[in-house]
């Protein structure tokens, strides 16, 4: 197995496409990687910004250069002596009638060749198609543009707006031809589908989502021809040796991630292999999952705790709570998100479970004594209380380890309620061998998953806001900082069980950026310079504007940087978004935009007011700045595989989706490597040299990197210090989150800084 020294993750589409990614590549070889990691390139959705709603697995989307232009790109890679990881996309596809597939099934129904592909509702007598403006029988009666019947190559379809449905040829087709609405009402009640309301999508679906996003289907990928058909390209690529290794997004969604696995394992042998997967508390991977590791999440977490203050944190703390009177804990602020999203959002994820709970429930002696309500609100408790994604039971396998995760969650939801009433029997029936339970089973595990996230990540990250670093993927806000013996005992842990996992700061999931969250953690090492930035956000805040709000904006507006561009634009844009994420004030299907203008309004009174940082807030900038580049030295020196996240070469100050893929400057990145002095932010050289330096090392020393051992350094109060060795050669780091000499701390073979090169009083590395 050839495993990479460093990756450099490349978002394609957006301007991105293999033409220009092959004249970028020189530059990734001079910077020091040894692979071009690659967001989807199969065809996807028309339109997409980011390739995750595949619509053809089997195809290289035409858009960004089709399969000649990967092959190019890909002889130009192998020509600098780069390899290619690609991301790909097994558990779903594009819920929509640009999936081939998918189209085939709509007109075809049962008989086609692809009816078991996607994970459809099996108890559903037609396929629910929630894409209407309104009512069918409204959009009949001439709401909108109304229905008619027109055709396309592959066959006759149902017209309303922009939207063109596959028709199955019945007896009804050539009268609704004419526009007769009784025979439109009948043509449509004899197609294996149904048009409806989008709506209605929040507690009726006949497919399985990804999380609440009903553009997307879930796909069966657990049965072997469907595995077989959704990886046929795949396979090629691998086989080509256009690919050199996988990526896995979201391996948690699959109905039996194991199996999986196990199964791509032989056919692509010894490519490596990554799985997004986040993991929870001192959760790690199962032992038996054929992989390299994860996709790094753990590493920013870690990071991040190692550099947040814990005497600061306190204060920061206090001050939120006098500040905004809140008196919720995170633990019941994580619960109430849960508990709405399983009743709003994932509210037909709900009645899936309760109908087959039920099911179970009415042929059982002791469940059925229990009522609806008894049953549904075992589910709402247990779910609520699930302390991670998700178990790995599988049909046949209920391994001790999620019999004992599933009871202890049972317990924990038992104390939320006044009677436990069926969670014993729930419990009872999850641990259950046997077929009769296994379809529960399996669909409760991955609703779980798609609770956590929705519940945490794109919900309480946007209520509990004490500390915004702290809100990551994979972290937690309560997070309590690590300290120097927490982080070298995580590493030593990594270095056992993941020590080729991959090692990320910043993604195209990340909620902020690596420096932009260095930003907001080095409040904690300055907390008074915070309290003066935030008394003045305050002042400005208009009456509509809550007290949590702006907290979380005082923090927002100096994580990003305004040499960036665009600096109030996108502030406004992002607080919109965190509005809508915090569901509390405004909501996607339901927006208040009258506070919304407001909250927008006020963060464009800032940023004209504050055209540069205001003068309370630059010691946090001179402490993130000795953060972040503790955090790069770390990052790639720690046991794992870097990861740099397209333009995090540099300072990267970016907010979520979609502010963390904008455009990147890589004219400016290329002359930089030759001559640091065109950028004009210290820390942009400083990083950038740090980087290159280490890379390189990386790539001529891949053993000590990829297999050195973790042995802890002494070193004076208030320093981090390691090593790793392999054989003979050793590389020495130590980092200072304080203004402390470390010239006398390392002996041996300066690596960095360089001579002549620029320097970071906070970071030694030698190399020997």
């Amino acid at each position: 197995m050839t495993l990479p020294t460093a990756c450099y993750r490349l978002q394609f589409r957006n301007g991105m496409d293999f033409d220009r990614a092959a004249g970028l590549v020189p530059y990734f070889a001079r910077l020091g990687v040894s692979h071009l990691y690659a967001s989807p390139l199969f065809t996807a959705q028309p339109g997409s910004t980011h390739g995750y709603d595949i619509t053809d697995p089997n195809e290289i989307d035409p858009e960004i250069g089709g399969r000649d232009g990967l092959r190019r790109l890909s002889a130009v890679l192998k020509e600098n002596g780069l390899g290619l990881v690609l991301d790909i996309v097994p558990n779903h596809m594009a819920f929509s009638v640009a999936t081939p597939w998918l189209r085939d099934v709509l007109r075809n129904g049962a008989e086609s060749r692809y009816s078991g592909h996607f994970d459809l509702d099996p108890t559903a007598e037609r396929i629910r198609l929630p894409w209407l403006t309104a009512p069918f029988e409204s959009i009949l009666a001439g709401e909108g543009d109304g229905f008619s019947i027109d055709d396309d190559p592959d066959g006759p379809v149902l017209v309303t707006g922009g939207l063109r449905v596959p028709l199955a040829e019945t007896a009804s087709l050539d009268k609704a031809r004419g526009g007769d609405r009784d025979a439109l009402r009948d043509l449509h009640a004899e197609q294996p589908w149904r048009l409806v309301h989008w709506r209605t999508e929040s507690d009726a679906l006949s497919h399985r989502r990804f999380f609440n996003v009903t553009g997307l289907i879930g796909v069966r990928v657990e049965d072997a021809a469907v595995f077989e058909d959704a990886h046929r390209l795949l396979f090629e690529l691998v086989d080509e040796g256009v690919v050199d290794g996988i990526r896995i997004d979201h391996v948690d969604g699959l109905a039996d991630p194991t199996g999986y696995l196990r199964q791509l394992r032989e056919r692509v042998g010894d490519t490596p292999i990554w799985v997004e997967k986040i993991l929870s508390g001192t959760e790690m991977p199962p032992r038996e999952w054929p992989i390299e590791g994860t996709t790094g999440y753990v590493v920013a977490r870690a990071l991040n705790r190692l550099l947040t203050d814990a005497e600061g944190l306190g204060r920061i703390e206090a001050t939120y709570l006098d500040a905004t009177g809140r008196t919720e804990s995170v633990e019941d602020a994580l619960w109430t998100a849960r508990r709405q999203i399983m009743t709003h959002d994932l509210a037909a994820e709900l009645w899936q479970l309760y109908r087959q709970f039920h099911e179970i429930a009415a042929g059982d002696p002791v469940g059925v004594e229990f009522g609806p309500e008894n049953l549904r609100e075992a589910l709402l408790a247990f779910i609520g209380a699930f302390p991670r994604y998700r178990t790995y039971m599988t049909a046949e396998t209920i391994t001790e380890d999620d019999v004992r995760l599933v009871q202890r969650t049972g317990d924990r939801a038992a104390e939320r309620l006044q009677d436990p009433g069926a969670l014993p029997f729930l419990v009872d029936v999850l641990t259950r061998p046997g077929a009769a339970t296994a379809r529960f089973r399996l669909r409760m595990q991955q609703v779980t998953g798609a609770a956590v996230a929705k519940s945490q990540e794109d919900t309480a990250f946007y209520r509990e806001v004490k500390l915004l670093s702290a809100n990551e993927v994979g972290g937690e806000p309560d997070d309590d900082p690590l300290g120097f013996e927490g982080f070298h005992r995580a590493m030593e842990r990594r270095a056992q069980v993941m020590p080729h996992g991959l090692s990320l700061t910043s993604s195209h999931d990340t909620k902020r950026s690596e420096d932009a969250r260095m930003r907001i953690a080095a409040i904690t090492r300055e907390p008074a310079a915070f309290e003066a930035w935030h008394r003045i956000c305050r002042g400005f805040a208009p009456e509509r504007i809550n007290d949590n709000l702006v907290w979380y904006v005082a923090q927002t507006f100096i994580a990003i940087d305004q040499a960036d561009g665009e600096f109030a634009d996108r502030l406004a844009d992002h607080i919109v978004k965190a509005l809508r994420e915090a569901k509390t004030e405004s909501f996607w299907t339901a927006p208040d935009l009258e506070l919304e203008e407001a909250a927008q309004t006020y963060l464009r009174r800032l940023a004209a007011h504050f055209p540069h940082h205001a003068r309370e807030v630059d010691p946090i900038l001179v402490e993130a700045d000795r953060m972040s580049m503790v955090q790069t030295a770390l990052k790639l020196t720690i046991p794992g595989i870097p990861d740099i996240y397209q333009g995090c070469e540099l300072a990267s100050y970016a907010l979520t989706d979609p502010d963390n893929r904008r455009p990147v400057d890589f004219d400016l990145r290329a002359q930089a490597l030759e001559d640091l002095s065109v950028l004009s932010r210290p820390l942009d050289s400083v990083k950038l040299d740090l980087t290159r330096a280490l890379l390189r090392a990386r790539r001529s020393h891949p053993e000590l990197f990829l297999d050195g051992t973790y042995n802890r350094l002494e070193t004076p109060e208030g320093v981090f210090g390691f090593e790793r060795k392999h054989g003979q050669r050793t590389v020495c780091v130590a980092v200072s989150l304080r203004e402390k000499s470390l010239d006398t701390v390392l002996t041996g073979t300066p690596l960095w800084p360089r001579k002549n090169g620029p320097d970071c009083a906070s970071v030694r590395i030698t190399l020997d």
